[in-house]
């Protein structure tokens, strides 16, 4: 008798050595990759001593990234970044990504080809999720169930029960990932998933670049979900063809796969989002934000610096001035994307628009450095949440949008779209 699984059910139960795996099933799996940074590693580390572990369980798997704070902000993040320094050496981890060769974690993990399409990735960071873009299972966990996967090369897991999202229709100019995602967002709200497997698909789905694809499951926590994922594609083979560091499986759900919902949406008439503070969920229309002022934009993030948003980016700016009294910061996700952009001559038309580049770095989508906002600020931006005190002050705004918008935004002072200018 066959059992009809979801792809995320496929992935799990591959993992757990197991024919099949159900909703609500309580299974320990092993884990391809075991991700942290200088915020929830050096908890991890902690952890790792006090049980008395020697070595992790394989130095290829277990990655370190120090993105966070850095470059280093002030003398505890310089410590924290030491801390996973001195363990990466002391393991010889593989992949420990610092200095120029560091990148944010989850544009960096996927250019890397270090995690691929069928993995099982954790990853101490709730936006982890990201990696389901290349048809994978990846979630977030806390500091000690990374140490414990650190140590042993598995960790336990509750299969969710999948919801399936289905997009049709035609995507209109300037609407990408980012837009798909804040729209079902505010069509579900943050909890709208809970603990659920959101998979995407449908015509426009398959149409997406690996960019939006990696956006769009970037944000599938912003609803509570315990992961996003898109079936892996000819889109997939081609970006993992020659970057992919070890053997991939491509998995696709079965006819007949059980599913706690099914959802449908056309998006031929979508217009790009904004989502307004202080939650993912309080999405709206370009067309119906009316007038609002801002004092800084952000481009960047897990979420949007990647190349294809920096180009994106520079087609809105070229030829076109800041407005005066905005700050423009501009964060190419990773040295490789970095260097792209010098390459293509991005950075010349960034400055000459009057932005600020900033080295690779999570910076201050968490309120880290690189532009945190004071009292009463209000910013633009491509990152993924917009909590109260998320970019600095608790009596700051954050406004969520695509880097399109937030070009468009700095432009002209005001929270707008590109089809103003």
């Amino acid at each position: 008798m066959s059992h009809p699984m979801t792809i995320t059910e496929k992935i799990l139960a591959a993992h757990a050595g197991l024919e099949y795996v159900t909703p609500g099933q309580l299974i320990n799996a092993s884990v391809d990759i075991a991700l942290g940074n200088d915020i929830t590693a050096p908890i991890a580390i902690k952890e790792f001593r006090r049980a008395g572990a020697a070595r992790v369980f394989d130095r290829e798997r277990v990655v370190l990234v120090a993105d966070h704070f850095a470059p280093n902000k002030d003398i505890p993040s310089a410590i924290q970044c030491q801390t996973l320094r001195q363990f990466a050496q002391e393991q010889q981890l593989r992949h420990f990504y610092d200095g120029g060769d560091m990148g944010v974690e989850h544009a960096l993990l996927p250019e890397k080809g270090i995690v691929v399409p069928g993995d099982l990735i954790i990853g101490a960071d709730s936006h982890t999720c990201t990696y389901g873009g290349l048809g994978a299972f990846a979630t977030g966990v806390g500091s000690t169930d990374l140490a414990a996967a650190m140590i042993t090369g598995e960790c336990w897991f509750k299969v969710p029960e999948s919801v399936l999202y289905i997009f049709r229709g035609q995507l209109p100019e300037w609407v990408g990932g980012k837009d798909l995602i804040l729209f079902l967002i505010g069509q579900i709200g943050v909890d709208g998933a809970l603990y659920q497997a959101m998979e995407f698909t449908g015509e426009v789905i398959s149409r997406l670049p690996m960019a939006d694809r990696l956006a769009m499951c970037n944000m599938a926590i912003e609803a509570g979900a315990k992961n996003g994922i898109i079936a892996p594609d000819a889109v997939t083979q081609a970006y993992v063809a020659n970057r992919a560091l070890r053997p991939f499986t491509f998995y696709a759900s079965d006819p007949g796969a059980d599913y706690a919902g099914v959802r449908e949406f056309d998006v031929s008439n979508l217009e790009p989002q904004v989502a307004f503070p202080h939650l993912p969920e309080n999405a709206h229309p370009i067309s119906q934000v009316g007038n609002i002022p801002i004092d800084q934009a952000v481009i960047g993030s897990c979420t949007n610096g990647r190349l294809e948003d920096m180009r994106l980016a520079a087609k809105v700016l070229k030829g076109r001035k800041v407005a005066s009294g905005v700050r423009l910061i501009i964060i190419p996700a990773t040295p490789w994307i970095y260097a792209q952009c010098l390459k293509e001559g991005l950075l010349e038309i960034f400055l000459e628009a009057g932005a600020v580049i900033s080295p690779p770095t999570c910076g201050p989508c968490l309120g880290g450095h690189m532009g945190i906002l004071a009292p009463g600020e209000t910013a633009i931006a491509t990152t993924n949440r917009n909590f109260v005190g998320r970019m600095g002050h608790p009596e700051s705004k954050v406004y969520l949008a695509n880097p399109a918008v937030a070009a468009a935004s700095a432009i002209l002072g005001r929270i707008a779209g590109p089809r103003e200018l």
